[in-house]
């Protein structure tokens, strides 16, 4: 995608105000430029970078910045939410800044002086980067973003036969890499920038091979697994599954991820009796993590992968004798305490969401500040939905479905809670620039323990309660095809 895709300064600020914030960080880079300039030479000094920016609609008044999950420091906005910042004695390499449950990687070598400007409304979309190391920093986020849109291209491609689809995807790849050798032609970066670009097409590009079988029309997988020509993952002999130089990177983290679940569906496949594929199923999500055990020896990798394939089977289960097997076969594995401690009390939250049960006493606050239980607010069937500013998109859309569905079910009670911990003003200003009214609209008094007490993951979680306060379906979706069935069973409840 282009840079500055959705992001039109002006709504923002009026021109006058434009005007001085374009000369204040045309300032900074005439500085930061001059600075460096100054220190030529002398190499003692010159491992350093500058980075800062500007945050538009901050949901926070401070940016965390990190290098391999260790926080480098956290950085306080000014009162026009702008920051800079010095990172002495740096590591070249891959940085994370954080801002208000938002995360992006930049890219730092000796002597940058990186700016950035970005909308936290369409985070990724907005942010550009400008200064001593831009050209790099736009590039990578580029190809992010495009990448994101070519997934959409990659699900439809996987309905052709393998043959076609892996000659669609290897013109992808050549494509990417005449435009990465393009730009070192111009530019010529440094080796890490090449290193990094080179492996962000290439975990691209097995990702869309390890995909394939999942999302090719059919449940039956091994008819499918069969089909493939026999070089189809050959790529795999010469991958290196314990990378530490990339285990924090968005593209190598998402093939691992994809690559378990092909592996672990070929094991599932050799001693499963079912005639269909059933990727919820607790015998293949076993195997999974079986196979994360085996392939994986770096601890951190090996953690991070375990946990998400165990909170993501959580997530979607029911079942509390398979929530169970999970959790143990999970403990067994992993060497992360924090990780196991939060998957337990997890698994614990989602128990005591049993279908049937009672629906747990949450304090809640309307927009004019009062508080609320909100077991008070349900006489009649109910339906609980959430949302937060940092899932935007998300926000937008399951508000829009909720006013149709409150048009057709009049008698159904539907509370839409947010469940961000930035106080009131961020979360009234999204309702009142979309237009959505505030009846209905809560926040949690406590979002912490009440985000772990109802296990909110995903954020598309829906609740369905009766009107007798028992819970009806415990992890439901209103974009879900088959939710107004769902809803009319409850409300046809005596």
């Amino acid at each position: 995608m282009e840079l500055q895709k959705g992001f039109n300064f002006n709504l923002f600020l009026n021109t006058n105000e434009n005007f001085y914030m374009k000369l204040h960080f045309l300032s900074l880079l005439v500085i930061l430029t001059l600075f460096n300039c100054k220190k030529d030479g002398n190499n003692a000094e010159d491992n350093y970078a500058y980075f800062g920016g500007e945050i538009m609609n901050p949901n926070s008044d401070f940016v965390v910045i990190l290098k391999s999950d260790v926080v480098v420091d956290t950085i306080k906005l000014d009162k026009r939410n702008r920051f800079l910042y010095k990172i002495n004695n740096l590591k070249a390499g891959l940085y994370t800044f954080y801002h208000g449950g938002e995360v992006q990687m930049v890219l730092l070598e000796p002597k940058d002086s990186l700016l950035f400007r970005l909308n936290t409304l369409e985070f990724d979309e907005s942010l550009v980067f400008t200064g001593i190391g831009d050209k790099k920093n736009n590039y990578l986020m580029n190809e992010f973003l495009e990448n994101e849109i070519q997934e959409k291209k990659i699900f439809k491609f996987c309905q052709l036969k393998p043959h076609v689809y892996e000659s669609r995807v290897d013109s992808l790849k050549a494509f990417k890499l005449n435009k990465l050798n393009t730009f070192k032609s111009k530019y010529n970066p440094s080796a890490l920038f090449e290193k990094i670009a080179k492996a962000n097409i290439d975990y691209n590009y097995f990702s869309s091979k390890e995909v394939y079988p999942f999302v090719h029309h059919g449940n039956n997988k091994a008819e499918i697994v069969k089909a493939l020509p026999k070089d189809f993952y050959s790529y795999r002999k010469s991958i290196n599954y314990n990378d530490d130089f990339f285990k924090e990177h968005n593209h190598y983290n998402s093939f691992l991820r994809y690559s378990a679940n092909n592996l672990a569906l070929q094991d599932h496949l050799h001693h499963s009796s079912d005639s269909e594929f059933k990727r919820n199923s607790l015998c293949y999500n076993l195997d999974r993590l079986k196979i994360v055990d085996s392939l994986i020896i770096n601890k951190t990798i090996k953690n991070e992968l375990l946990y998400h394939f165990t909170a993501n089977y959580l997530s979607k289960s029911n079942n509390t004798e398979n929530n169970d097997a999970i959790v143990n076969s999970y403990l067994s594995k992993s060497s992360d305490e924090t990780g196991k401690n939060e998957i337990k009390r997890f698994a614990a939250s989602l128990n005591n969401l049993k279908e049937g049960g009672n629906f747990p006493d949450i304090k809640i606050v309307n927009y004019k500040n009062e508080e609320l239980e909100i077991n008070s607010l349900i006489k009649t069937p109910t339906v609980i939905c959430f949302w937060s500013n940092q899932y935007y998109n998300h926000f937008k859309e399951s508000h829009y479905k909720l006013n149709e569905l409150k048009e057709k079910y009049p008698e159904v009670k539907f509370i839409v809670i947010n469940i961000d911990d930035f106080g009131q003003d961020r979360p009234k200003a999204s309702l009142k620039d979309n237009r959505f009214k505030f009846k209905d609209e809560y926040q949690f008094k406590n979002p912490k323990e009440s985000i772990e007490a109802l296990a909110i993951q995903p954020m598309t979680k829906t609740i369905v309660i009766d009107k007798h306060q028992k819970i009806v379906y415990n992890n439901t979706n209103i974009f879900s095809v088959n939710f107004e069935e769902q809803l009319l069973g409850a409300i046809n409840r005596k």
